[in-house]
């Protein structure tokens, strides 16, 4: 028996969240990526790890909201815990790795395409390994060709967002590269789920004895998670480049996919003596007198 599927059971409040959730965490990344091409060392590490986990908890987060709307008429959806966990690892650690390889060798050239391409595909992996952890009384079945889409939207998004994040052009910049980063994210969810079709087994069943429903299943699922985006909004908000656009400190080696604007002016900090009154004798030094009858 063919089930049918519901994915707006709360009308555009799911949609909505999510993608909200998705800008959240693509923001977040993008900024933390943007602020790992300016600094070496441990710093790099630190920034592109938590750009990492930010827009890996963001994406299984929007994944989960959407999936607070979904239901099955005749049948309960429950979610394996282990699965939906799992799916979030591998989210952050695909996402690392992509992002690892656009911060240490730049936004350009065979490190974005193929940074992208993972990234994208970690995107693609988390949705339909989320989907693999529910458990109702059916089989879920896709269509290829709009998975193969579906792969497709993640990994452009990808590309164009790792490129955006190379491009340091300030904070407005990157709230719009994350609108754009939601919008893809979203829609490769979304065409996802177009994909999906459920085949119930035996005869319509009744619905669930316990009145539990998706929304009670996840909310505590994503407790940890939105804690994590939060406290990780609270770092980039309190780190002055992030909003000023300023970086006090030394600034990294010229790397591809970095503007040489942002390398060249990233030091600030004024020059010893700076501010004071010269003495007679520099002034003497650095400013000629002129020549004068009485000086002849």
């Amino acid at each position: 028996m063919q089930g049918t599927v519901d994915g707006f059971s709360y009308g555009l409040v799911t949609p909505v969240a999510a993608y909200l959730m998705a800008c959240l965490g693509g923001a977040l990344g993008l900024r933390c990526t943007t602020r790992s091409m300016l600094v070496d060392g441990r710093l790099r590490i630190g920034w592109l790890a938590l750009g990492s986990a930010a827009i890996g908890s963001g994406i299984w987060t929007m994944h989960f909201v959407a999936m607070m709307g979904f239901k099955v008429l005749h049948t309960p959806v429950h979610y394996d815990p282990l699965m939906t966990f799992a799916s979030l690892a591998v989210a952050i650690v695909m996402v690392g790795i992509g992002i690892f390889m656009v911060g240490s060798k730049g936004a350009t050239g065979a490190a974005l395409f193929t940074g992208g391409t993972i990234t994208g595909l970690g995107i693609a992996s988390m949705h339909y390994l989320g989907m693999a952890g529910m458990r109702l009384n059916g089989t879920l079945e896709y269509n290829t060709v709009t998975v193969a889409a579906s792969v497709v939207i993640a990994v452009v998004a990808a590309i164009a967002a790792l490129w955006a994040a190379g491009q340091i052009r300030g904070f407005l910049w990157s709230v719009g590269a994350s609108l754009v980063m939601g919008i893809a994210v979203s829609g490769m969810h979304y065409t996802g789920m177009a994909a999906l079709s459920v085949h119930l087994h035996g005869a319509a069943g009744a619905a669930p004895a316990d009145g539990s429903s998706s929304a009670a299943l996840l909310a505590p699922l994503m407790i940890g998670p939105l804690v994590f985006l939060l406290l990780a909004g609270v770092v980039v908000m309190f780190d002055p480049f992030m909003i000023m656009g300023k970086f006090h400190g030394t600034p990294a080696e010229r790397r591809p996919g970095v503007p040489t604007h942002a390398c060249a002016h990233t030091d600030r900090r004024p020059l010893a003596g700076a501010g004071r009154p010269l003495r007679r004798a520099e002034h003497e030094h650095r400013v000629p007198r002129s020549r004068t009858p009485q000086n002849r």
